[in-house]
């Protein structure tokens, strides 16, 4: 059992791990469109990120999922990747990406010992998905999953962010894409954080819209499939895809909340809705290898991991950092 336990007794033992900011789209509800990403020398090395892992997992960490930004831009990603794969404990080895760099990089993450991929896909318009992504290639990111299929992964989940107004008329579409290749498929709500301001507000798509606009037509069933997420999944009578919803705004699910994130420059964000962090790049750089220091660290930090974040609320805090700088 994980020794990272909170003041409300949730033990953590999932970290989502970002290994960049950077990223080849500017996805609308990721980043600004001119976004400035960080100096070279304040992003940690691909040592330092293996340190903080390892600390984590000797902890009694079990999953790790690595982000970004776009973690496939980094080009020793592979290299960390093989690292990770060999951690003692370490159960579930995943990643979250956009996709659109898979058709090179599939097979030798693959083989490097990762497991699960998330893939980013919000429509299957090609116009709507230049707009939506500020550059993408939808065809680049339909060839990616079909790659990683052809790798061998088995444990494929797309994520789509529903918004209103945009692409909530192709839900079933997205549904059908998945139940084509044997794909789960997660509907996340859009989260409040960067500068919120009407446009975005006005949105909002949730879940429970999505879910009634879907079992208009495939009736859903629950589910005890879990990943290790906060995902509630539902299955189809005549399908073995998975449909999960992320609900951060309808259906707070703090209380069960077993994760925290590093961002790439070392920061430990306890909460995706708080901007309480730790900074252990500081750590890393002064005591370099010195893994004892760092779960002490850890240990500390988790002491302030709020009991829940206020999404939605009138009272709530802006949180002014973007996906990208935190880690998806």
């Amino acid at each position: 059992m994980s020794q990272i336990v909170d003041l409300f007794d949730r033990h953590v033992d999932y970290l989502r791990l970002s290994v960049t900011d950077r990223c080849d789209f500017r996805c609308v509800y990721c980043m600004s469109e001119d976004p400035e990403f960080l100096p070279r020398d304040h992003v940690l090395s691909l040592e330092e990120l293996s340190w903080v892992a390892q600390a984590f997992t000797e902890l009694g960490v079990k999953k790790i999922r690595l982000t970004g930004g776009e973690p496939l831009v980094r080009t020793d990603c592979d290299r960390l990747v093989e690292y990770l794969g060999k951690l003692p404990g370490l159960e579930d080895l995943s990643m979250t990406t956009n996709g659109s760099r898979l058709s090179k990089l599939a097979k030798p993450l693959f083989d490097n010992g990762l497991k699960r991929l998330n893939i980013s896909l919000d429509t299957l318009n090609p116009e709507l998905f230049n707009k939506l992504t500020r550059n993408g290639k939808l065809e680049r990111v339909i060839a990616g999953i079909d790659t990683a299929i052809a790798a061998g992964f088995t444990k494929i989940k797309i994520n789509a962010v529903i918004l209103r107004g945009q692409n909530d008329h192709e839900i079933i579409d997205l549904v059908n894409f998945c139940r084509e290749r044997k794909l789960d498929i997660s509907f996340i709500e859009e989260m409040q954080v960067g500068v919120i301001d009407e446009r975005k507000q006005s949105r909002h798509c949730s879940s429970a819209e999505v879910r009634e606009i879907i079992e208009q037509h495939y009736p859903l069933l629950p589910s005890s499939k879990r990943t290790g997420g906060p995902a509630r999944y539902y299955k189809m009578a005549d399908s073995d895809t998975h449909i999960g919803f992320i609900s951060p705004h309808s259906n707070n699910f703090c209380h069960e909340c077993n994760r925290v994130r590093v961002t790439v420059e070392g920061r430990l964000i306890l909460c995706l809705g708080n901007e309480n962090s730790v900074d252990l790049k500081a750590i890393v750089r002064a005591y370099p290898g010195d893994i004892d220091r760092l779960k002490t660290a850890i240990l500390n930090g988790i002491k302030n991991k709020p009991k829940e974040h206020h999404f939605g609320q009138q009272d709530e805090v802006q949180i002014l950092r973007f996906m990208n700088a935190t880690g998806g």
